[in-house]
């Protein structure tokens, strides 16, 4: 069956079984706008536990794959095949999951004016494992804190590259070298669960970065500000509808989401009218509406209709993993300046 036309993409989903919450997080996006069609997938390492959430989630039993490999393999051949893979598994397995789905054509989902830009600081500094609650029952925080899985520098992979897709998404700018330090907070921990990073940008400004899973008594955490030459803007995720913006002379003025006043893509990412709290969900529906555009356009051979960095690409996902790398060096040489190597590639400099 041809799915030309098909205002519906049909995806699958590697991960994001039994207690798996960015799983479910991923699927109620794509349900939100009705773009997407759940036709196949992997819901974890068990087989049983695999076919039993399948099952509820209305996957077709010949649809549900003992392994990725096998997944991809059979999907590529179908005519009516998976668009996109939505890969929530543990971080251990994504590279090799997403390159087993790209080599098969298969898409992958691996989440004001200000002058010059002088210094940004940039924050995700959680307080869920302030305590050691992998010593118990709570299964992310056994694999996040298993440097077998997450790695030892495991908030750095975890929060600090969301932080740091963040610093660029905002200034626009890169990263040139890295100075980072990390630490263990909670004693007996394996992993370093804090990271703090100095960073010089693309256009010579310093910057920072810091990551925790350890900022006792943090919600979430995640919070930005840059400082140009004649404005700063702040933005934290626990007020997520509120951009303050402060200018020379300390005057502040608090843009809240859907004002009419905001650009066309402000208003094109703005679900609930003013006054409306927009949540974690809808955010993460923004990206899979953008994605179905461009996925369709490329399916159906029409234009293309990418908006420069609304959603992040495979780029975006290498130059993470790529300031872990430079963080964990700049750690093991006492915190010494390390040039990361996509700044010696000169990727978006």
């Amino acid at each position: 069956m041809s799915k030309q036309g098909s205002l519906r993409l049909v995806a699958g989903m590697v991960g994001g079984g039994q207690g798996a919450d960015i799983g479910k997080t991923h699927r109620y996006a794509m349900r939100l706008d009705d773009r997407y069609e759940l036709h196949a997938g992997v819901f974890g390492r068990d087989g049983a536990s695999s076919v039993r959430i399948a099952g509820s989630l209305g996957v077709p039993a010949d649809r549900t794959y003992r392994d990725y490999r096998e997944m991809a393999e059979r999907e590529a051949a179908r005519e009516d095949g998976v668009d996109v893979v939505a890969v929530t598994t543990p971080n251990d397995s994504h590279f090799d999951i997403a390159r087993t789905f790209l080599e098969a054509g298969i898409s992958v989902v691996c989440d004001g004016d200000l002058g010059r830009i002088r210094f940004a600081a940039v924050e995700h500094a959680s307080g869920w494992a302030a305590a050691p609650v992998e010593l118990g029952e709570h299964r992310q925080a056994r694999w996040r804190t298993d440097p077998g899985v997450a790695g030892f520098p495991s908030v750095v992979g975890d929060l600090g590259t969301h932080a740091f897709h963040l610093l660029r998404y905002v200034t626009g700018l890169e990263a040139t070298r890295v100075s980072a330090e990390l630490d263990t907070l909670v004693p007996g921990r394996r992993v370093f669960d804090n990271a703090t990073v100095r960073l010089t940008l693309s256009n010579g400004a310093p910057a920072t970065l810091w990551a925790s899973m350890a900022a006792t008594g943090n919600e979430h955490g995640l919070r930005i500000r840059v400082f140009g030459d004649t404005a700063s803007i702040e933005w934290r995720h626990e007020d997520p509808q509120h951009l303050t913006v402060r200018d020379l002379d300390g005057g502040t003025t608090i843009l809240a989401q859907g004002m009419r006043t905001l650009s066309e893509d402000a208003g094109r990412l703005t679900r609930p009218g003013l006054g409306h709290p927009e949540g974690f969900l809808e955010a993460f529906a923004n990206f899979y509406r953008d994605l179905a555009d461009e996925l369709r356009a490329r399916r159906d051979g029409g234009p293309t209709t990418v908006r420069d960095l609304s959603f992040p690409t495979g780029r975006d996902g290498l130059i993470g993993v790529q300031l872990v790398e430079a963080t964990a060096a700049s750690h093991a040489a006492d915190s010494a300046w390390v040039v990361p190597a996509f700044a010696h590639d000169k990727v978006g400099i």
